[in-house]
């Protein structure tokens, strides 16, 4: 919320993101199940991190996107499980709720509601109530004048439980996706992607949008095999980006932000790009590459 959202949206205010989620129109969720939950290996407790990685979407696409684990096998803490009950007895409950519900402490609460939310569980009608878990001034029950309690952060629900299939999302609903979030896409791309379908469903789920005209096909990006895939104004902004050429323009993202493709499609480690805080892109080109790297790039650009 700090790195991201702030770089796309002007003047942006947390209470935006609050009202959205509030309204329905927006939801905030781990949408894929914790990596303890249905595991081969023994299970582990899932522990509460603030690396857990947490998603908004559309209230909409809901149903497409959630792959919610069963919390019945999930291996959560005795005090989890109690709160997860209470929120299912209850519905939608406030957090004060869940406290009489159970009949703990609201320290030991708080605790509980990180965990079912590190383990993809549990969601809020509000972004605050996470943001609540986070702030340890507030977890203490400490506030200022201006400082809303912990209780202020909405209901908590239940997020469904998904069966079957290792992934709910549609191949058609997955390249939709992909196509806005990138505007071209080809396997080497999304191949650290999670929640996907097997690449074949979503080349033929390409195929079907490009035979019906909506996406263009083609070799749009050089140094990568397989076919490539592109809406129609994705190739116009990167026909106006050649012509007009090198131009300087610096641009610094968070090792967390979806433009961060060091170790996806460009060279170099995501482990060294984390440590360093920020990425430094200059014409597109991370300003940190070795020079060996910065050839390759060269070659695989002409």
């Amino acid at each position: 919320e700090s790195q991201i959202l702030p770089k796309r949206v002007a003047g942006y205010k947390p209470e935006y993101l609050d009202e959205l989620c509030h309204t329905g129109e927006v939801m905030w969720a781990r949408l894929s199940a914790h990596p303890s939950i249905d595991s081969a290996s023994p299970p582990k407790r899932v522990r509460p991190t603030r690396l857990a990685p947490i998603a908004f979407f559309l209230r909409d696409d809901a149903e497409q996107l959630i792959v919610a684990g069963d919390g019945e096998r999930a291996p959560l803490s005795e005090i989890a499980r109690e709160t997860l009950a209470a929120i299912e007895r209850r519905g939608a409950p406030f957090f004060n709720d869940v406290v009489k519900e159970t009949g703990r402490l609201p320290a030991e609460i708080e605790a509980a509601l990180w965990e079912l939310a590190a383990a993809g569980l549990v969601s809020a009608d509000r972004f605050d109530a996470l943001r609540a878990l986070f702030d340890s001034k507030r977890r203490l029950g400490e506030k200022g004048r201006r400082q809303r309690p912990r209780s202020a952060g909405g209901r908590w629900t239940r997020l469904p439980v998904v069966t079957g299939e290792a992934h709910a999302v549609e191949a058609e609903t997955a390249v939709r996706i992909l196509l806005a979030r990138w505007g071209v896409v080809f396997r080497d791309l999304v191949a650290r992607e999670i929640n996907l379908p097997p690449w074949r469903e979503l080349l033929w789920a390409l195929r079907r949008m490009e035979a019906q005209g909506e996406i263009r096909g083609g070799r749009f990006v050089s140094g990568y095999v397989g076919e490539q895939f592109a809406l129609p104004e994705a190739l116009d902004a990167l026909r106006a980006v050649r012509r007009s050429g090198p131009s300087g323009e610096e641009v610094a993202v968070a090792p967390s932000d979806p433009l961060n493709l060091i170790g996806v499609i460009l060279p170099g480690s995501r482990g060294e790009a984390a440590a360093a805080g920020r990425i430094r892109y200059v014409d597109g080109v991370p300003a940190e590459l070795k020079p060996s790297d910065v050839r390759w790039l060269a070659r695989a650009a002409l």
